[in-house]
């Protein structure tokens, strides 16, 4: 049976308030970045969670780490979720999972002004062959 961790860390990276979801589950990372603006109240998090969970703009999948299966002692547990409380860094595979998505809107977006640049010239010469159509035909 498969397991999956999801971890959602809330930041302040200026000017705004920032929530990194990280999800992992069957052996894949994604990772999603949300901008809240003004310090979110931890009810606003959860409503906001509740209500836009399917429109939420994961990054590609990435190969996770299969984490094994041993018990931890609970006072080493108590350590480590005091430690990960007080990390506010951003996990570097969370930074490459966002880098990932970031190249792939940019790969997209110039895709699509590219289209549109050689539209504009097919548009461009069909008017001026119309125009020149025009001039031919005589009065």
């Amino acid at each position: 049976m498969e397991k999956g961790t999801a971890v959602l860390t809330v930041l302040f990276e200026a000017p705004f308030w920032v929530g990194l979801y990280e999800r992992e589950e069957d052996g894949t990372y994604q990772v999603c970045k949300i901008t809240f603006g003004a310090e979110p109240k931890d009810h606003e998090v959860y409503a906001f969670l509740l209500e836009h969970w399917r429109q939420l703009p994961f990054s590609p999948s990435m190969e996770g780490a299969v984490p094994e299966e041993r018990r931890i002692n609970p006072k080493r547990m108590q350590r480590q979720i005091q430690r990960s409380l007080q990390n506010t860094g951003i996990g570097t595979k969370a930074q490459q999972a966002l880098q990932l998505q970031r190249e792939q809107d940019k790969a997209a977006r110039a895709r699509r002004s590219r289209e549109d640049r050689e539209a504009e010239a097919v548009r461009q010469f069909a008017l001026r062959r119309e125009k020149r159509r025009e001039k031919h035909k005589g009065h």
